[in-house]
């Protein structure tokens, strides 16, 4: 075994496109830094956007730490509809009505999503039930109870209301599930709902204002190269 030091690291801040997969921007950095270890710091669904930490060399050391930090994020619920993932990868299993519905009614109910809750997880997610990814589960059509976690929302802002959609900015601890969030949010509003959009603006002091995506990324590392080279 080597004795030698692993290199540093960074930590990079990457701003994951819609459809891609945490792994598909992992494998890319590596790709273009030729790091030998690269990890992210909290997964986002191939369906979300938004900041991915991404760590390479000694910096994966930092990736727990990174997780456990809060995380804040902005989205959409769009009530009249469920899905059995609580978002837009299935299509929708029941339908509910959503015309009685005011937009005091939505503000008013957020203070019920606030503080310390008990979430319960959606079936579609990467927890492990028996050893094996309850999403995977899921989609062999196998029934899996989720046990419910305590989480903390500290800020549940509704930012917009033009119904179907209910628009939020949500301030909450590490292991909440924004789908769940919508989910039980439509619940408590006498309707149905799914998450439709979701970006995650912010973990911990890092901010997606200063993130860049995996072409950025590339095209700024390939020009700075370029530079040294040329100097």
């Amino acid at each position: 075994m080597s004795s030698e030091p692993r290199p540093p690291g960074e930590i990079l801040l990457i701003n994951k496109p819609y459809g891609w997969t945490s792994f598909q921007v992992v494998k890319k950095i590596k790709w273009v830094t030729r790091a030998k270890r690269v990890g992210h710091a909290g997964t986002l669904d191939p369906l979300a956007t938004g900041l991915l930490l991404v760590c390479t060399e000694g910096s994966t050391r930092k990736i727990q730490e990174l997780q456990d930090q809060e995380k804040e994020y902005t989205g959409t619920i769009t009530l009249g509809s469920t899905t059995p993932s609580y978002d837009l990868e299935t299509e929708p299993n029941a339908f509910f009505p959503f015309d009685t519905i005011t937009e005091a009614m939505v503000i008013e109910k957020t203070a019920a999503f606030t503080g310390l809750l008990s979430q319960l997880p959606p079936v579609y997610s990467a927890i492990k039930v028996d050893g094996k990814r309850a999403y995977k589960l899921a989609r062999e059509g196998v029934a899996t109870e989720m046990k419910p976690r305590e989480i903390t929302i500290r800020e549940f802002e509704i930012t917009g209301v033009t119904l179907p959609d209910i628009h939020f900015r949500v301030v909450c601890s590490k292991g909440t599930y924004i789908r769940s969030l919508a989910h039980d949010f439509a619940q408590s509003l006498g309707s149905g709902g799914h998450l439709s959009a979701l970006c995650r603006t912010r973990i911990g002091e890092h901010r997606l204002t200063n993130a860049l995506t995996p072409k950025d990324f590339e095209e700024t590392l390939k020009s700075n190269t370029e530079k040294l080279l040329d100097d």
